[in-house]
């Protein structure tokens, strides 16, 4: 819709004088037996585009890309609920867009070696633009691992203490036990139970509105990141006694490194499970009649992926040309499956890195620079990239 209308206004103004001749404007002034018919033209031509140009809404997600200059009636894309704890709780929207920034750059490390490596748009407020579109299990990991994120940053800035409205948790007290024996309750706890109601409220808002196949699928996958933060809780503990002891421990939980969530949405996303939705609209069936599990604690998805090979503006995908892969891999990163059999090129690079490197007393490293020339392989192109570049 922005690409047509940018484009309207540049063809117009680059034709001021014809144009203003043919809607009857002359001198300034409207001539009035042809302003009505044209201003009639002009909002059936508005109507057309808005009800063929494809919809692809803005997300919370375009906030990481916002910086210090998050102001919540300028975020594109946020609901009303979510403009009102935007409004309530700036602080906590720092803290989200700081996460976003994470746990984007999460999902490209997970995905770095396949043919859809969670590329993001530069400058676009859908963030990954209209390969979401698509109720794919791809989709389904963004959305999961986004819910994950902004659960993550929040627990972190409340137990940091950079929040007014959360702290870190204090509520467990006494004494209780692990395979180590008797500890006792102390410190304070990461808050993740905050983190989770807050991230409830505030990345759940924009489904809730809505009641189809593709927002219940995106409530469950929320859902699934959010309890994959807590499910990698850990106990830390610090020990007192003689000379360290630990004949007493005191021990919080604390939350565990955000690559572990990455690993694990990383699993079930291999594993996702393909589902479609009740008769009555108020969940899920599986689309294989003999699948016996739970989906309970899985991502699940609507549509069947795209292969990515090839650029699809309509799909969203980017293409595999130019992506770098491995010779001599059998895997996803491997030249044959990233190159989608298109074969690949081959260049020789000089690099830099350092080596011979010695503990100097005291307190440095010194290395020493050396080069060595190594081979990087490229897909080629299709013959004919532009048969699927459309707009």
């Amino acid at each position: 819709m922005f690409c047509l209308m940018k484009s309207r206004s540049l063809t117009s103004s680059s034709s001021s004088s014809s144009s203003s001749r043919a809607m009857g404007i002359r001198h300034g002034r409207k001539n009035p037996y042809h302003s009505k018919p044209s201003s009639k033209i002009y909002s059936i031509f508005i109507l057309l585009l808005l009800i063929f140009t494809p919809r692809v809404d803005s997300s919370w997600w375009y906030i990481g890309a916002l910086g210090a200059r998050v102001i919540c009636d300028n975020i594109p894309g946020l609901v009303n609920k979510q403009r009102q704890l935007c409004q309530r709780h700036p602080d906590l929207m720092q803290s989200i867009g700081e996460g976003a920034k994470e746990w984007i750059k999460e999902c490209q490390h997970q995905f770095r070696h396949h043919r859809w490596n969670c590329s993001t748009l530069e400058r676009d407020h859908t963030v990954f633009g209209r390969v979401m579109l698509r109720s794919s299990r791809e989709a389904a990991f963004v959305y999961a691992i986004s819910s994950a994120g902004v659960v993550y940053a929040i627990t972190r800035a409340c137990s940091q203490g950079e929040l007014k409205i959360c702290s870190c948790d204090s509520h467990k007290r006494g004494q209780a036990t692990d395979e180590r024996g008797t500890f006792d309750w102390g410190g304070c706890s990461d808050n993740i139970n905050y983190g989770i109601k807050f991230a409830k409220a505030f990345v759940d808002a924009r489904e809730r509105m809505v009641k189809d196949a593709r927002a219940l699928m995106n409530l469950h996958n929320n859902r699934c990141g959010r309890m994959a933060v807590k499910r990698f809780m850990k106990l830390e503990c610090k020990c007192h006694g003689v000379s360290g002891s630990c004949s007493l421990r005191t021990c919080w939980l604390a939350m565990s490194d955000f690559r572990r969530t990455g690993d694990y949405l990383r699993k079930k996303y291999n594993t996702a499970i393909e589902v479609t939705m009740n008769q009555d609209g108020t969940g899920f069936m599986v689309a294989d009649k003999d699948f016996k599990g739970s989906t309970k604690n899985e991502l699940v998805f609507v549509e069947n992926s795209p292969d990515y090979c090839l650029m699809d503006r309509s799909a969203g995908s980017l293409g595999t040309a130019g992506r770098v892969c491995n010779k001599s891999s059998r895997g996803t990163d491997g030249c044959e499956v990233m190159c989608c059999g298109r074969g690949y090129d081959t260049m020789r690079v000089k690099r830099v890195t350092k080596c011979e490197c010695k503990f100097k007393w005291c307190c440095a490293v010194e290395c020493q620079d050396c080069e060595s020339v190594v081979d990087v392989h490229t897909c080629k192109p299709h013959k004919r990239p532009d048969w699927l570049d459309v707009t």
